[in-house]
């Protein structure tokens, strides 16, 4: 096979922003991938283009900001890896109009946002967190008179997913009774129960933990109206989106009295690095918590972040293989031995397929597989091919009309 035709393993180069957990760099490099570089802080503006202009992989978690004008910059960039749950941070259509599709981890940290979901239940209502403080100050607060157990109270989940269902399972363990609500139907986990509309669930519970993504539909939805609509002395705890909550409403309520407390750990803007100054209207209150984006920060939740997406990347780079990509056609792919790979990814329109197999055979070239899927106006295609191919094979490829990216690989 005449293997000049792909780029070596060894110079593609990756790069791993903020601090990626090094179970990646391992795997990368385990697979051949010898040009990895780690850097543990977050980029923006020109350092961020500058530092992307030559690579093939990034991996980024929620703090770099992948726009147009940064994935314009990166002319060899041929993929991105989320290592977080979301990928917000990326303008995944542009990306895909380019070409790259963008994988994540979509469940890897559900367990750790739960299990401090259930951290912030408790310290809330027994007012841990403001006894704690008076005690670190000189001050003892002995006094059970706005303590309580979580047992036998109410506990509404908005966003019942993968998270939200967690937690559920584990509220009800500790003998809470749930409540949920979701824009589409949802099986319910043992005794949980679905109602009918958010102002229902807001009313209803002691406890509301909020588990929604950034959308238009998501952002204010927790206005002054629905705090208002909240249980007197009841907890809010946000481990969602930073948008979904008014703070200034929020901090009213608390102000008032209210509202018992609340738990924050997500926020409308959020420092770049660790060690940058953080300004919130909810400090300086006793009865919130605030946390710096670290629901889902826990070591095991880290090493399985980086090895799950690392590997739908490899598998990509390596196969062709997008099962999992967020904003492209999916396809599972096995080897095949003894034939030569190549992907090629197009706008989705009439004609294109033609063109291309004219090509092999114009070179008469069989193909033994190909596979073809499309998605929002994007055709990915996969052939597998005779083990010589010819040499202008890419320029011809790349001549089709309506081409994005070509690619062999292998």
């Amino acid at each position: 096979m005449n293997k000049q035709l792909s780029m070596p393993k060894e110079r593609i180069r990756v790069l791993l922003l903020e601090g990626i957990h090094g179970n990646a760099v391992r795997y990368f490099e385990e697979h051949g991938y010898s040009e990895t570089e780690l850097l543990p802080s977050a980029l923006s503006g020109d350092e961020l283009k500058s530092a992307i202009k030559d690579v093939h992989i990034l991996g980024v978690r929620s703090r770099t900001q992948l726009d147009p004008s940064v994935l314009a910059a990166a002319d060899k960039l041929f993929c991105v890896g989320c290592f977080c749950i979301g990928t917000d941070q990326v303008a995944h259509d542009h990306a895909a109009v380019l070409g790259i599709p963008v994988f994540h981890a979509p469940h890897a940290n559900t367990r750790s946002v739960a299990e401090l979901v259930i951290g912030f239940m408790i310290m809330l209502v027994r007012d841990v967190f403001h006894k704690s403080r008076l005690a670190a100050a000189g001050e003892w607060s002995k006094t059970a008179s706005v303590a309580r157990e979580l047992r036998g109270k109410t506990l509404g989940i908005v966003g019942y997913g993968h998270i939200g269902s967690q937690v559920s399972v584990l509220a009800e363990a500790m003998g809470l009774r749930v409540l949920f609500h979701d824009v589409s139907d949802k099986l319910a986990l043992g005794n949980a129960r679905p109602v009918s509309s958010l102002d229902e669930l807001l009313g209803a519970s002691d406890i509301v933990s909020l588990h929604v993504p950034d959308t238009n539909a998501t952002r204010g939805l927790m206005d002054a109206r629905r705090l208002a609509a909240m249980k007197d002395g009841a907890c809010l705890i946000n481990t969602s989106r930073g948008h979904v909550v008014d703070l200034e409403a929020l901090a009213s309520e608390l102000r008032a009295e209210r509202l018992l407390g609340a738990a924050v750990d997500v926020f409308p803007q959020e420092p770049a690095r660790s060690g940058d100054t953080f300004r919130c209207v909810l400090q300086g209150l006793d009865k919130v918590i605030l946390t710096p984006h670290i629901a889902g920060s826990t070591l095991e939740a880290q090493e399985s972040i980086a090895l799950e997406v690392a590997g739908k990347i490899v598998a990509y780079s390596d196969r062709g293989t997008t099962v999992g990509a967020v904003n492209f056609p999916e396809l599972q792919l096995a080897g095949h031995e003894g034939c030569h790979r190549v992907l090629h990814i197009h706008k989705n329109v009439p004609g294109i397929m033609r063109q291309i197999d004219r090509i092999f055979a114009e070179r008469g070239l069989n193909i033994a597989a190909e596979y073809l899927q499309t998605k929002n106006g994007i055709g990915y295609v996969v052939l597998d091919t005779d083990p010589i191919l010819a040499e202008d094979i890419m320029p011809a490829l790349k001549a089709v009309d309506g081409t994005i990216r070509t690619r062999i690989l292998y």
